[in-house]
C-alpha cells in the first residue's frame, strides 16, 4: 500500500491570486479564513474491524466590507479562481444586508509576530497499520482482566491539517500539523452485579509517539476499580476532583472570562467585574494555548491574532477575558487571540492551566485523597455537561463516576449527583493534591472543595 503524503497550501500565491481577483471586483476590504485536513481513523470490535474511515475536509470561509464598512460572509471549498471569484461576489453581495450593529474589523495585531511552536510533523501511516496496532491494544486491554468482556468505545486517528488567515492589509497566516489519538473505553461485569465503564485518552503528533501502554494501563486501572461499588447516603462531602473533571467543570462555566458573553447578556460576569474576587486567594486560572502539553495548540485566531498566554484568575482576582478584535475594542484593550471567524465572531478558550498562584500559601498541604480518614468523594469524572450546567446561572447537576474514601478505603459510588455552584465552588477550594497532569483540555492537579452535595440513588 503507498503511504500517503502531507500536502500543502501555498498562502502567499492565494493571498496574491485574491487580491488580483478583489481588485478586479472593486473590492477593498477582504479577508479569508480557511482549515483543511486529511483524517484517518479506525475502530475494532473484538478483534475485528468494526469501522475504517478516511476524509478529506475543508471549510474556507471569506468576508467582504462594503463601502458602508457593512460585512458580508460565504463558504466555499473551490480555490480556482472562479471559485474564488464567486465567493468574493456572493460575500460582496450579502454585505447589503450586513448587520450594522456588529461590525468585526481586522485585528490589529494580524500582522504581529507569531511565537514559535515545536510541532514536528509526522507523515501518516497506512491505514492497515493503524487496525493492527488497535486490534493489538483492544487485546491487551481486554487481558488485564476476566469481567472486562469488551472495549466498546475504541478508536485510533490521525489527521493532518492545516490553518490558513490571509486579508487584503497583507495578513497572511499559515500553519500545519499533524496529530494522533487513542482512545479506549472499557466495560467490566460480574455475576450479579451492574456493568461498569472507564476509559482513558492518550494525544501525540503521529501515531508512532502515542502512549499505548499508558493509555491501556490506565483505562484498565479505572475500570477495574469502579467493579467493587456501593451507594453513597446523600449530603454534604469534601470532594476531590481529578484534573479532567475540575477541567471539564471550569470549561462549562468558561463564559465567566468570555467578553462576547459579557456583553450578550450571558455571562455571570460583568463589564466592570475585573478585578473582582471570584475564588480562593491562592487559586490560579491561566488560558495558555501555546503550552507544550497542547498537541494542538494553534499559533493564531480566526482573525490571524497570534495566541499568547492571558491570566484569567491570579491569586482568587479576575485579571482579564477573552476577547476577539470586536470585544477588545468594545472594551477599549488589544485582541488576546480567541477569536473564530465570522459575521458575529465567537470568542472561546484554548487550553486552561489550574493551579495555585505563585507566591502563595498554596491551599492545605499535605492532601492525599488515598489515604484521607475521610468521607470524601473522588470525583473521576462528570457527565451530561451539555444538559446539567446552566452557565448563565452558575449552577449545575451532573452524574459523575467516583470513589468513596473513608478510613483510608476507597470504594467505587454505584451512582450519584453532584450539584452546585461555581462560584461556591471557587471559594470553596482547599487546596491541590500532587503535581498538575496534563490533560488534553489543561493542566490542573487534583482539586479539593469542601462542601458539595452528593445526590445518591433512591
Amino acid at each position: 500500500m503507498t503511504q500517503p503524503t502531507i500536502q500543502t497550501l501555498n498562502a502567499e500565491a492565494l493571498s496574491g491570486r485574491l487580491q488580483q481577483l478583489a481588485q478586479g471586483a472593486g473590492i477593498q476590504q477582504w479577508d479569508l479564513g480557511a482549515s483543511c485536513s486529511t483524517d484517518t481513523s479506525v475502530q475494532v470490535d473484538r478483534g475485528e474491524a468494526k469501522q475504517m474511515k478516511g476524509a478529506q475536509r475543508s471549510a474556507i470561509t471569506l468576508r467582504v466590507w462594503n463601502g458602508d464598512g457593512l460585512v458580508g460572509i460565504t463558504s466555499t471549498s473551490d480555490l480556482s479562481d472562479s471559485g474564488l471569484a464567486r465567493a468574493l461576489s456572493g460575500a460582496r453581495d450579502a454585505s447589503a444586508f450586513g448587520n450594522a450593529e456588529e461590525t468585526p474589523a481586522f485585528s490589529t495585531l494580524a500582522t504581529a509576530p507569531l511565537a514559535p511552536l515545536d510541532q514536528p510533523l509526522h507523515q501518516p501511516q497506512p491505514i492497515l497499520s493503524l487496525l493492527d496496532t488497535l486490534k493489538q491494544a483492544e487485546r491487551q486491554l481486554l487481558d488485564r482482566h476476566i469481567a472486562i468482556g469488551t472495549v466498546p468505545y475504541n478508536g485510533l486517528a490521525q489527521r493532518s491539517s492545516e490553518r490558513l488567515y490571509l486579508n487584503s492589509e497583507g495578513a497572511c497566516r499559515h500553519q500545519t500539523l499533524t496529530t494522533a489519538s487513542l482512545y479506549l473505553y472499557a466495560r467490566a461485569e460480574e455475576a450479579g452485579r451492574k456493568p461498569r465503564s472507564s476509559g482513558a485518552v492518550r494525544l501525540a503528533y503521529g501515531t508512532t509517539e502515542l502512549d499505548i501502554a499508558g493509555c491501556i494501563e490506565e483505562a484498565a486501572e479505572r475500570t477495574i476499580a469502579h467493579l467493587d461499588y456501593a451507594p453513597i447516603e446523600t449530603g454534604y462531602y469534601t470532594c476531590v476532583f481529578s484534573p479532567e473533571a475540575f477541567l471539564d467543570l471550569i470549561g462549562a462555566f468558561s463564559s465567566l472570562f468570555n467578553a462576547r458573553a459579557v456583553l450578550d447578556g450571558v455571562s455571570l460576569s460583568h463589564r466592570d467585574s475585573l478585578g473582582d474576587s471570584v475564588a480562593v486567594p491562592f487559586l490560579s486560572i491561566r488560558d495558555n494555548g501555546l503550552h507544550p502539553g497542547n498537541v494542538g495548540a494553534s499559533a493564531f485566531d480566526g482573525e490571524g491574532t497570534p495566541t499568547a498566554p492571558l491570566d484569567l484568575v491570579a491569586g482568587g482576582v479576575l485579571k482579564n477575558f477573552l476577547h476577539s478584535e470586536a470585544t477588545a475594542r468594545a472594551f477599549g484593550v488589544a485582541p488576546t487571540g480567541h477569536a473564530g471567524m465570522g459575521a458575529k465572531v465567537s470568542v472561546g478558550a484554548d487550553w486552561f492551566e489550574i493551579g495555585a498562584t505563585p507566591g502563595s500559601d498554596g491551599g492545605q498541604q499535605g492532601l492525599d485523597r488515598l489515604n484521607h480518614s475521610g468521607p470524601v468523594v473522588v470525583i473521576d469524572s462528570l457527565s451530561a455537561l451539555h444538559a446539567g450546567v446552566k452557565a448563565s446561572q452558575g449552577s449545575f447537576s451532573l452524574p459523575f463516576d467516583g470513589w468513596l474514601v473513608e478510613g483510608g478505603v476507597s470504594r467505587s459510588i454505584e451512582a450519584a449527583t453532584v450539584a452546585g455552584d461555581i462560584r461556591t465552588v471557587m471559594k470553596a477550594i482547599v487546596g491541590f493534591e500532587g503535581l498538575a497532569k496534563i490533560t488534553p483540555d489543561g493542566l490542573c492537579p487534583y482539586v479539593w472543595v469542601e462542601g458539595l452535595s452528593i445526590t445518591g440513588e433512591a
